[in-house]
């Protein structure tokens, strides 16, 4: 089954605010069987969502819509849909009685604007939106494959409604609004009335390889894949995701992947770090949470990222005891321990004092593990010797501490994440080598 997505709002397209719904909306709908073969942005403007609805429906089983449907005279969702499927407005009383509740409970007035949401098509299949007062709308573009369950229609009615191959779903633009509205009424309505496969997903986490060698690395192996199962390269800061899907899978789709996945592990065994969607923080937990162990933090050059991310995840107190964040050196030599010869002899950028971190953090805060950064960030500061983007990191365990050094761009924000993410991701391998 195909899904498209329109997401509508001048906000979004002037970058006012980024749009988090398609991408939720694609994810949700892909666990339960569908791909979404386009997604649309469109601005407050009838003829722009139009088209959309018009190209979605064209290349879709479903179409999702978000946005357009709040009180003000820019919301024109609505009466788009009615030019488009050949129908009226009309009022809900249902809407309305929910919509009276909803603002009575604030403490606000009933409005002509508000009573405007209580306006649907008449055609329309309603979906009570209990956390808003924009209902969801559904419409038919064709009746040839009927559905039979209760639903409510423009007037307030119960009846059966019989649906067609091309359905619509009109949705408020309020992320948790939609989800709402998608978790507890349209998913459950879909999955009940479709015979949907759900695609066949298997995620391998990789780490210490560039994205170009890696496809070199694993060309002939690429090649041997079934035809039917398509190969994805995910890459991000520090790591790459292969995600292996097959669309229609049937009774052999889980052994055979689980045998290609073994083939690449005689490839490159040294560069899998995990076999499943996840996290390089939520990995870090995993791990500590298996050993019973505890982490420290000491950064320079990432001022607390290390310490965010892996903060980031619920139940992190259980293993993540602090961070130092020694910005200058008198901070690194008093608190940490490092030596000031060492910082005067090697430079806060070095390996040296990149293990003194390390243990010192380790040290002080007692733990198991710790993980330090010390670099050059950007856009100054660098030198022939040491350019902008050089960062040393360096991991302590209960038996060593080691070091390496990466060298990254000149762009101060995507430093940082790539600092912090190579810290990670260098903390996981260390630990991987202890179990």
């Amino acid at each position: 089954m195909n899904a498209g997505i329109i997401i509508i709002g001048d906000e979004i397209l002037i970058g006012q605010v980024v749009d988090i719904n398609s991408s939720w909306i694609s994810r949700e709908m892909n666990k339960i069987g569908f791909r979404t073969e386009t997604v649309i942005t469109v601005g407050d403007d009838g003829k722009s969502i139009s088209d959309a609805i018009d190209r979605c429906l064209d290349v879709a089983d479903v179409v999702f819509m978000t946005g357009g449907l709040g009180p003000t005279k820019d919301d024109i969702t609505k009466k788009v849909i009615c030019e488009k499927f050949g129908t009226e407005l009309v009022l809900n009383e249902a809407v309305l009685a929910n919509v009276a509740e909803m603002l009575g409970r604030r403490g606000i007035a009933l409005t002509e604007n508000n009573r405007g949401q209580a306006l649907v098509p008449a055609t329309a299949t309603v979906i009570n939106n209990a956390v808003g007062t924009a209902p969801g709308i559904m419409m038919e573009r064709t009746t040839s494959r009927p559905f039979d369950f209760p639903s409510t229609n423009a007037q307030g009615a119960t009846q059966g409604a019989a649906l067609g191959n091309k359905l619509l779903f009109s949705m408020p633009g309020v992320p948790f609004e939609m989800r709402y509205l998608m978790e507890h009424e349209i998913i459950p309505l879909i999955k009940k009335h479709y015979n949907l496969k759900p695609v066949f997903h298997k995620t391998l986490l990789l780490t210490g390889i560039a994205e170009s060698i890696l496809a070199e690395k694993i060309s002939d192996w690429e090649d041997s894949l079934a035809e039917n199962l398509k190969l994805a390269y995910l890459p991000a800061y520090s790591s790459i995701r292969l995600r292996l899907s097959v669309y229609q899978p049937d009774d052999t789709t889980e052994s055979y992947i689980n045998a290609k996945v073994e083939e690449l592990k005689r490839i490159v065994p040294e560069n899998i770090i995990a076999y499943e969607d996840i996290k390089l923080e939520e990995l870090v937990g995993k791990l500590l949470k298996d050993k019973l162990c505890t982490v420290a933090t000491a950064e320079s050059c990432t001022g607390g990222k290390v310490a965010s991310l892996i903060t980031s995840v619920s139940g992190s107190s259980e293993y993540y005891k602090g961070s130092v964040v020694s910005y200058c050196n008198e901070v690194k030599a008093d608190v940490l321990g490092v030596s000031r010869a060492d910082l005067e002899k090697y430079g806060a950028v070095s390996s040296t004092v990149a293990e003194q971190m390390a243990s010192g953090v380790r040290r002080l805060l007692k733990t198991d593990y710790s993980v330090a950064t010390t670099g050059i960030a950007g856009p100054t500061g660098g030198s022939d010797e040491k350019p902008v983007g050089t960062v040393w990191i360096a991991v302590a365990t209960p038996t060593k501490v080691v070091s390496r050094k990466y060298v990254f761009g000149k762009d101060r924000s995507i430093n940082i994440e790539r600092f912090a993410a190579s810290a990670l991701s260098m903390l996981i391998v260390e630990m991987e080598k202890e179990c």
